[in-house]
């Protein structure tokens, strides 16, 4: 997914010369190729995220169209208030590209970890917020960052978990959740956004044959009679994220149907703690109980009588 990203970077970069690159030193292999074609519409701002976030308004004021890259724990999370009073106020055409969403740098600690980003991030007003779950929406959310002309918050979690989806996507599909599996009818509906669609898909072929399974890319703005629909024809919806249950899609969810279409909503994703212990990522999506294993088991008790 990262080298989709990459490249459909360079492909803006390359039809448009007013895009540029700024990183907060981070990326320089994934972005060699952005370097070696691109190199006057790339900027190492160092490590001053902050800065960078101020010089990206400036230059988005000045007609230009930044994308702004780092690792989560710091675009959005250590910049937030300059991305709300600089950008988001001003409605700046600025992209913010967060990488290693969710659990990903799990050897670096908790300061490394994002599973507050899109809590955080949703309550900016203005600012839109896709979370794609492979190379093929990835490419559709980079498309759609670039066409929406305001401020946008791209989250990309891990990128190594697989394709969801057979075949490219088209404009069509841009603001919507994405149907990967049919299921039952009147049975439960699995969302799932960025790195556990995989696993939703997975779980859902292997022991949930009844289940419909959805891929939310887009969460704000969230297409909210689709949710609405969503929720009146099935007899749950189970959202699953990295992330916390906190302010993230589990709430888009909820907050969707008790304003449109009460519905029964079970949240998965990370619960209000931070992680006891370092080690691999997918050690850690077992403390969280959101490795395949702990999700298959409470998905066993929930939908008993659904």
């Amino acid at each position: 997914m990262r080298a989709a990203f990459s490249e459909a970077l360079l492909a803006l970069a390359k039809s448009d010369p007013r895009v540029l690159l700024l990183t907060g030193d981070h990326g320089y292999a994934l972005f060699d190729g952005f370097r070696r074609e691109c190199p006057r519409q790339y900027i190492n701002a160092g490590i001053a995220e902050q800065n960078m976030v101020g010089m990206a308004a400036g230059l988005a004021k000045a007609g230009f169209r930044p994308f702004v890259y780092g690792l989560s724990a710091f675009v959005p999370i250590r910049v937030l208030e300059q991305i709300k009073i600089d950008v988001a106020h001003d409605k700046l055409p600025v992209v913010f590209l967060g990488d290693g969403a969710g659990l990903v740098y799990s050897h670096l600690g908790t300061s490394h970890q994002s599973t507050e980003d899109i809590a955080c991030t949703r309550a900016i007003p203005h600012l839109a917020i896709y979370s794609p779950a492979d190379r093929f929406e990835m490419k559709l959310c980079m498309q759609m960052a670039y066409d929406a002309r305001g401020p946008v918050y791209l989250r990309m979690g891990k990128s190594d978990r697989g394709d969801v989806h057979q075949a490219p996507l088209t404009q069509a599909n841009a603001g919507q959740w994405l149907a990967l599996k049919p299921g039952s009818a009147g049975g439960p509906a699995f969302v799932a956004t960025g790195s556990m669609a995989v696993t939703a898909l997975r779980l859902a072929r292997e022991a949930f044959p009844q289940a419909s399974v959805w891929s939310a890319p887009c969460i704000k703005p969230a297409p909210v009679e689709q949710i609405a629909t969503l929720c009146r024809e099935s007899s749950c919806v189970v959202t699953l994220e990295e992330h916390s249950v906190i302010g993230g899609l589990g709430s888009l969810v909820s907050e969707t149907a008790c304003a449109m279409a009460p519905a029964r909503v079970l949240r998965i994703g990370v619960e209000d703690k931070f992680s006891e212990h370092c080690g691999t990522h997918a050690y850690l999506l077992k403390e969280h109980e959101i490795d395949d294993e702990s999700i298959r088991r409470r998905l066993a008790a929930l939908l008993q009588g659904v």
